[in-house]
Parts: structure tokens; sequence; C-alpha cells
């Protein structure tokens, strides 16, 4: 057996040098008791996990937790390449040539003689290329537009990518500015319904239709809806630490606080946290 300290200095922790720590984890008589006994299913919401967490190392410039959470991802990747590999599938050397060829075949522009003219080309020609790959895959079910947008996705992002999908044939607003009608019609639909006493079925239809709206408008201004949420929920977060610490100092809780003067520490927030 290696001496874990050669493992450690190997080529400067290699990718070899990770399949071979994922292997030793796997090892059936061996490894790491929890580490054999997961599955792909059980491995899934981690690797979401930290797919989340590169996004909040990125949002928060912080280089050094990039590093970490960057590995932790390609952990993930490695860890489901293992246990295929034991069933007798793909593994990690299929993954790597699977998206070696994806890239190769989806950038003629760089690796063949075709051309485009600018960055909004390459997204039409990106697209595509996506859409001819998603034909030859194709059942004997009518292929629709709508087809291989994971369920999976965050709500926000999924239906921001239905959206785009629906642009490409027309179906779409004409501008930015077409969509705030739009929106104010789901919002006085929806205060209708509050008004009503709508069941919470009717409430929740509206509310999902307004926020629909909401995504709409963010993808006619070129903001991705996803981010500037989790942006402004950070912001939130913020102001309302700075709340509980004022009133901390002060001796004080914000159970314990009235509503008005909420509102007044909230205004004290804002100004601060800028």
């Amino acid at each position: 057996m290696r001496n874990p300290h050669d493992l450690r200095q190997a080529n400067k922790r290699s990718v070899e040098t990770l399949l071979e720590v994922m292997s030793k984890l796997r090892d059936p008589e061996r490894g790491c008791p929890w580490d054999r006994q997961q599955s792909f299913d059980s491995i899934a919401p981690y690797t979401i996990e930290e797919a989340y967490e590169v996004a909040e190392a990125i949002s928060g410039k912080d280089m050094e937790s990039l590093v970490d959470e960057l590995g932790d991802l390609l952990f993930q990747v490695v860890f489901h390449a293992q246990m295929a590999k034991e069933e007798g599938g793909f593994d990690f050397g299929d993954v790597v040539a699977a998206i070696v060829d994806k890239m190769i075949r989806r950038h003629p522009h760089v690796f063949a003689d075709e051309t485009v003219a600018d960055v909004e080309a390459q997204s039409l020609s990106w697209e595509a290329h996506k859409a001819e790959e998603r034909r030859s895959l194709a059942s004997d079910a009518a292929p629709s537009r709508m087809d291989h947008v994971p369920k999976g996705l965050p709500a926000i992002k999924r239906a921001q990518k239905l959206q785009t999908r629906a642009a490409r044939v027309g179906f779409d607003w004409p501008s930015a500015r077409a969509v705030v009608p739009k929106l104010r019609e789901e919002l006085a639909e929806l205060t209708q319904a509050m008004e009503t006493d709508a069941s919470r079925s009717d409430l929740q239809e509206e509310m999902g239709d307004l926020l629909f709206s909401c995504i709409n408008l963010a993808r006619h201004l070129n903001v991705d809806a996803e981010m500037a949420l989790r942006d402004t929920t950070t912001k939130f977060e913020q102001r309302f630490r700075w709340m509980e610490a004022e009133l901390k100092a002060q001796g004080r809780t914000a159970e314990a606080t009235d509503a008005e003067e909420l509102e007044a520490l909230w205004s004290k927030a804002k100004k601060q946290t800028r």
C-alpha cells in the first residue's frame, strides 16, 4: 500500500491521484463505510449543493474558497464516475472524452472552418448544434422545443431556459417594456385572488404566473434572474444582521422591538450597507 504522504505529493495532486483516492474510498473491504454505501441517488443532492457553493464563492469573489469548492465539485464528478465504473458502465476517462468531443463539435468556428460574427451569433450557433444533437437522440415521440430541459433545475433557471426556447420561434414579447403591462396584469389577478379569499392552490397559481412574468422581464433585460435574486437575498441578510447587531448593542432583541421601530432601523441598515 502506498504511503498517504506519497499520495499527497504525487504529481501535485494530479487527477490520477484523485481517481486513486476515490477508488480507495470505495474499496469493498478497506474503504470508508460511508463512501461505500452511497449510490447515484444518495450522492445527487450533494452534487447540487456543491454547485451552489461554487456559485456562492464566485458571488463573494472569494478565490481562496473557490479553489476548495471547485475541488469539491470535481470530487462529485469523480464519485459518480467511480460508481458507474463499478457497475461496468462508463468511467472518468469516458466523461472527459464525452465533454472534449462535445466542445469540439459545438465550436466549429474554433476547431473547423465555420465563422461567427459575434457573441450573439455564436450563441445561436451553439443552440443550433444542441438542437441537432437532440434531434439525433430523439425517440419516436414528436419532438418539442421544450424537450431536454431538466425538471431538476432550479425553478427560476428552468423557466428562463423554457422561455428562451419559445422565443427562438418568435413566441415572445417584442421588448422588455412590453413585459411590464403583463406584470401589472398578473399582479392585479393575484390581488383579486387575495381579496376574494381564493384557495391556496389558486393563490399559488397566480403567484407562479407573476414570478414567471418577472423572470421574463429579467430575460429581456439580459439579467440572470437566479443571480439577481441570490444577490438581493444576500443584501437582505446583511441588512437584517446589521439590525440585529444594532439592537444587541442596545441590549435589545428584534422580537421585543415594535414594527415601526424595526422599519426605522431597516432604513438605517439600507444606508449603512450600500
